[in-house]
């Protein structure tokens, strides 16, 4: 295949992409993180059917599908978790080229790998958190302002246990800090409306008394700005929150899926009611909350070893 035949036939398969893409975004709330991890990963796919001589998605059948993919796992060059995430952006993208009329199946349906045992989610302790939060704030009024509204963000995850896109994507319209309630939207554009605790409630009013310090001309209606007065990014939630723990000295990864996780595990230990975390973290599947049921037992084994007269270790 000539090179200016090969550049043609890439640009048509990845004008398809973007399209579902630009759909994806537009229509179903899909995460910024998701649809960049979408796009490379069907971009990757896109590049092997050239090379292969191909030049529709149409040309994908069980036996191209499985070239691309075994190397991948046979070299352990993507996590097997990496590698479903692939599996379910070719089963939507599929699904939405047969309803277009360019394919007339979906090979990645039938094409099932060996799931993975579910890794626990690492969680802090509940002191922990609590120094992350209580923390005092920075010296500089500039750095004030920012731990301010960090500190916002921070007490948000934890209180109600958002995804880092939900929070992204808040509206001041869809806080309601006298009722202590905040309406986010999640996957597939599902709402849900979750409470917000006292004290992350107290952190927003206060980073709300300064965000007018933060809005510029095209600035927006979004809870969380950033210095330049636009939407809160996900990545800049994620240096900022790595920045705010650098600077109180913990040792621990800090990351927006942390504190969500830390939400459910310490919620779920006080309560028992695995139903209610299910509904406030959004999960569609109980099996998904039910890791979080590890962590309990787990925390109940230490409990139990630490107390017990004839469990305690010499």
């Amino acid at each position: 295949m000539s090179g200016n035949h090969h550049a043609s036939s890439l640009d048509i398969l990845l004008d398809d992409l973007e399209a579902w893409l630009g759909i994806l975004h537009s229509q179903r709330y899909v995460s910024e993180h998701t649809l960049a991890a979408y796009r490379r990963d069907l971009s990757k796919l896109a590049n092997f059917l050239v090379s292969q001589g191909c030049e529709e998605w149409a040309e994908v059948d069980q036996d191209r599908l499985t070239a691309f993919i075994g190397p991948l796992l046979s070299t352990n060059s993507l996590l097997p978790t990496s590698i479903q995430r692939m599996l379910s952006a070719m089963r939507g993208f599929y699904d939405w080229l047969g309803q277009q009329g360019k394919v007339n199946y979906n090979p990645a349906r039938a094409f099932k790998i060996k799931r993975q045992t579910r890794e626990l989610p690492h969680v802090m302790d509940v002191d922990v958190v609590n120094a992350l939060l209580d923390a005092p704030p920075p010296e500089g009024e500039h750095a004030i302002k920012l731990w301010i509204r960090d500190k916002a963000v921070m007490e948000l995850f934890y209180s109600s246990g958002l995804r880092v896109s939900e929070l992204s994507n808040t509206h001041l319209t869809d806080i309601d800090l006298n009722g202590g309630l905040i309406t986010v939207t999640g996957k597939g554009r599902k709402t849900r409306v979750l409470p917000v605790g006292r004290k992350a409630s107290l952190a927003i009013r206060e980073w709300l008394r300064i965000r007018s310090d933060f809005i510029k001309a095209d600035s927006c209606d979004w809870i969380f700005l950033s210095e330049r007065g636009g939407r809160l990014t996900e990545r800049a939630i994620q240096y900022a929150l790595e920045a705010q723990a650098r600077r109180i000295g913990i040792a621990q990864h800090l990351h927006p899926h942390l504190l969500r996780h830390c939400f459910a595990s310490h919620l779920l230990e006080s309560s028992q009611d695995l139903r209610a975390v299910q509904e406030l973290l959004g999960h569609a599947s109980i099996s998904t909350t039910q890791i979080y049921t590890h962590l309990d037992y787990q925390h109940l084994a230490n409990v139990y070893e630490k107390a017990h007269p004839r469990a305690k270790k010499e």
